[in-house]
């Protein structure tokens, strides 16, 4: 074994402060964890043993000797060396046990005044350890050197490894002062906050600045050969400060690029800094011509730990601008939530050319958790995502196609308390929005006010299970106020969206009862008492003229309804078996659960809330009768008297088929059908058309669930006259058949990839994104890519795949690929148009061309219109610490192209270039 030595040679000291020492020692190495945040790598002459020392501001030049602490002379005669005021005794500097050990030996040399540890060395102190090949402790001079051992072969092996707490440091070798705290660290590599950092040698002038030359920094995962690294010639560093750099440029494989900065500030702490972003330049290649941009530049408020801001905006040369707050907040086991607020002015064409538009747009999303733990009684939730109609379909950064094809954007902002008690109050306050995108039409409900008392059985026995009629009777009170609101995208957030609230309360008291009949049939009776409230009444009368005035009183009234109800049902369990003796059918037995059941309502007439008034025209004088209920919140009380049965009936089927492993002891189960259901009533009060028309419905799985199915069809008994009209004779009468089938739909989704029919099941940021904007989570509509927000490019590699596992691919590489497919299709016959009114088939897939290539589609095609719908290509290259992506839609409305590159590690994800071309301009 050749130990490596540095360049220099190592003073020689007094044995006997090896223990006051090793503290200073361990101290000093423990601010190594903040040189290798920002060291870079210094070529060391070979040949000299020292290199030209420079000032020490200026230069990362250094000797041994800068290292030792300056002597200090005192005469003999001096009188204060010989002062008889007693001199207090020094604080005991250690603050624990220093062990240390070595594998082959430790030495000590009292004649050099030098301690050596030799093979697997190792020194802990408190929660700091350093392992070695050796050590040597020089006391003399105060220095300790840490290396590594060289083996038979040349080779050297067990480079020091500096532990404090979480912080691994791994030099090759480590020379330092105690008592200066100046210390010399070469070749080190550490891993910090996901960026590796290289260094030859780092100077630590004190406990507060460090000087380092030639530095690399990375994301790569090959620290040996990195494929990219920023260097930096000159920096200075003030640990948990600040970083002053000189030139820095971006190396690609050791090859010189000219991005770069002649100079940089970078300010360093541990907590979150409030700091300038970026923007991004471009240009905007679309028919609208908006011209060059900058986009994604602001600034980022570290408010506090629970609390941040970033103001972002764009710039388009036309005039154009945007403007966008994202906040996020939150508090540890209670709650934590975000804030959007997104605003764009839009400028197309030229001013006084006849294409010139100018609009607003905007939105405003609002997330709200609560930690389910903080307060069980009491919960608060938000999910608002509202604004401009067509918001998603005209924004000029917003990339995420899935969100364009939102028809519906909804919110809902709800406080709900419960209070303990026999019976439990339930209050619950909630403010909703709803808003159609194809319509403009807003409903929203300012507030709704829920309230319930617990269900109580005023005759169940105190002890034991209830049974029989009286015992299970149980009641309780509901309550439901509300004021809506209906307006449109125009009249949003002014005063005129309230002109027609409408403002109402409902009271309610279900009185049931649920027994057992002939042991197998189950049986409820249950009656339905309301109180409707409402200022929303009306007015009806003839005019002078003959005109028909409806006049809005606007003031407190109130009716009361009730109704009837009674059901009964049972479950019926049937057995097909297909085993015979000697014989072993793949199919063994099909179970059949039939679940029918009849119930009876009776809804009475009230005819006392309704008046008349008096129509004269020519013909005479008649009378009409209304209700002053009809703009009630929720609903008016029936005029006409109902009375109906209904029927319906459930069925699942089940098999029982021979397993194909020969060592299974049962047979596997299997599902034929997961639901079949019919249901229709009869009106009893009905003059005609008594019957409705039977709806039947079912689903299934298949392909290892896999697929999933489901259909539904309505089959009306009656038939059409020559004008297409429901007439009262039955269609079997008509010369038809027993039912006429009137409409019919059929989805079918499968999903299959590579992995033994395994599904993706990736629910990453983006995906949520969509999700957050109203979208889906499949990419049947395109992958949300949306560059803007830059926290949905989060795409750090995996580093736990190691390089076999990479290599083993090359030999036997089997390209992963996934497909999901959706089929819906439609079919209409109420009025014998007999066609099929929608038809189509919607498919994305994405596969795997080499480890590093992958392509995919979003697409479908409209069989009835005979067209392709809503189609997205996606390109993305792996560029190991670098990430290509480019989508492109090739045709239809939102007809663009995107092409981004970037590192993707969040470190440096500001480095990036993004190309795109804006869809064309719809008028």
């Amino acid at each position: 074994m050749a130990i490596q030595k540095p360049s220099h040679t190592l003073a020689k000291i007094h044995l006997k402060a090896l223990r006051t020492k090793s503290l200073h020692i361990l101290f000093t190495l423990s601010f190594t964890m903040f040189i290798n945040m920002f060291c870079f790598a210094q070529e060391l002459p070979k040949s000299k043993e020292t290199i030209k020392p420079k000032p020490l501001n200026d230069s990362i030049s250094v000797t041994v000797d800068d290292l030792l602490a300056p002597p200090v002379n005192v005469r003999e005669n001096d009188s204060i060396a010989n002062d008889s005021i007693p001199k207090k005794k020094k604080k005991e500097t250690l603050e624990g046990i220093v062990n240390y050990k070595a594998k082959d030996y430790v030495k000590l040399n009292q004649r050099i005044n030098q301690t050596t540890l030799f093979n697997e060395a190792e020194v802990t102190y408190t929660d700091m350890n350093i392992k070695a090949g050796i050590i040597v402790i020089d006391h003399s001079k105060n220095l300790v050197y840490a290396g590594r051992l060289k083996d038979s072969a040349g080779v050297y092996t067990q480079k020091p490894v500096f532990t404090q707490g979480q912080s691994v440091i791994e030099p090759d070798s480590i020379i330092f002062n105690t008592l200066t705290k100046r210390a010399l660290v070469f070749n080190s590599k550490t891993e910090q906050s996901g960026g590796i950092i290289i260094a030859e040698v780092t100077k630590m002038e004190n406990d507060s600045i460090l000087f380092i030359k030639n530095g690399k920094f990375t994301t790569s995962e090959n620290e040996e050969d990195p494929e990219y690294y920023f260097k930096m010639r000159k920096a200075k560093v003030v640990p948990g400060k600040k970083v002053v750099t000189g030139l820095t440029n971006l190396f690609i494989y050791d090859v010189p690029t000219p991005i770069g900065l002649p100079f940089a500030y970078f300010p360093m702490t541990n907590k979150q800094t409030s700091g300038v972003i970026m923007p991004t330049p471009g240009q905007d290649l679309g028919s609208t011509d908006r011209g060059y941009n900058l986009q994604n530049g602001g600034y980022y408020f570290a408010i506090s730990d629970y609390l941040d801001l970033a103001v972002l905006g764009d710039y388009y040369t036309n005039g154009s601008y945007g403007l966008r707050l994202e906040s996020n907040y939150g508090l540890r086991y209670k709650f934590r939530g975000n804030l959007s607020f997104r605003y764009e002015n839009l400028i197309n064409g030229e001013r006084g050319f006849p294409d010139f538009s100018k609009s607003t747009i905007y939105n405003i999303r609002w997330s709200h958790s609560q930690d389910a733990k903080s307060n069980p009684n009491s919960r608060f939730s938000a999910s608002v995502n509202l604004g401009s109609s067509r918001y998603f379909q005209q924004s000029i950064n917003q990339l995420n196609l899935p969100s364009t094809q939102n028809n519906t954007l909804a919110s809902s902002i709800s406080y709900s308390k419960t209070f303990q008690g026999e019976p439990q109050v339930n209050l619950n306050v909630t403010a909703t929005h709803s808003q159609n995108t194809n319509t403009e039409q807003i409903n929203m409900t300012l507030p709704t006010l829920q309230g319930s008392v617990g269900r109580m059985f005023p005759f169940a026995p105190k002890v034991g299970s209830k049974k029989g009629v009286i015992q299970n009777i149980n009641f309780q009170y509901n309550v439901r106020a509300e004021n809506r609101i209906q307006t449109t995208d125009s009249l949003f957030f002014k005063s005129e969206m309230f002109d027609d609230a409408r403002i109402g309360a409902l009271h309610s008291i279900p009185v049931s009862t649920n027994f057992k009949v002939f042991k197998y049939f189950s049986m409820s009776a249950s009656a339905n008492f309301e109180e409707n409230w409402t200022l929303n009444t009306i007015n009806r009368f003839q005019d002078e003229d003959g005109d028909i005035i409806t006049e809005d009183l606007n003031q407190f009234d109130r009716f009361f309804t009730y109704n009837f109800s009674t059901s009964i049902g049972t479950t019926i369990y049937g057995m097909f078996n297909f085993e015979k003796k000697g014989k072993n059918p793949k199919i063994q037995k099909i179970r059949h659960v039939m679940r029918p059941s009849i119930s009876y309502n009776i809804n009475p007439a009230f005819d006392e809330y309704y008046d008349t008034y008096e129509i004269i025209d020519a013909d005479g004088t008649t009378v009409a009768d209304y209700t002053r209920f009809e703009g009630a919140l929720f609903g008016s009380p029936n005029k006409t008297f109902s009375s109906s049965m209904g029927i319906s009936l459930g069925n699942n089927f089940e098999a029982k088929i021979r397993d194909n492993d020969s060592t299974a002891t049962e047979p596997k189960k299997i599902k034929l059908l997961n639901n079949l259901n019919f249901s229709t009533s009869y009106n009893f009060a009905g003059d005609s058309l008594q019957w409705s028309p039977l709806r039947v419905s079912g689903g299934t799985t298949l392909l290892k669930d896999k697929m999933n199915v489901n259909f539904g069809m309505v089959l009306d008994p009656y038939a059409l006259d020559n004008n297409n009209r429901k007439i009262d004779q039955f269609n079997i009468d008509n010369g038809g058949s027993l039912f006429r089938l009137t409409s019919a739909s059929l989805n079918v989704s499968y999903s299959l990839s590579s992995k033994t029919f395994e599904g993706d099941g990736e629910d990453d940021r983006a995906t949520q994104e969509s999700l957050r904007n109203g979208g889906r989570a499949d990419d049947l509509f395109g992958k949300p890519q949306d560059f803007a927000d830059q926290r949905l490019s989060d795409d750090d590699r995996d580093k736990d795949k190691g390089d076999e596992e990479e290599e083993s691919e090359l030999y036997n590489y089997i390209p992963p690929w996934s497909l999901r497919l959706a089929y819906a299709v439609n079919y209409s016959n109420s009025a014998r148009q007999n066609e099929i009114s929608s038809n189509s088939l919607m498919f994305s897939g994405d596969v795997e061309l080499s480890p590093r290539w992958s392509v995919g589609v979003s697409s479908g095609y409209d069989f009835a219109n005979k067209g392709f719908t809503q189609t997205q290509l996606r390109f993305e290259r792996d560029l190991l610490s670098w990430r290509l992506n480019f989508s492109w839609v090739p045709f239809g409305t939102y007809k663009s192209w995107n092409f981004f590159i970037g590192i993707r590690s969040n470190l440096l994800k500001d480095l990036k270039y993004d190309k795109r071309r804006q869809r064309d301009q719809q008028l």
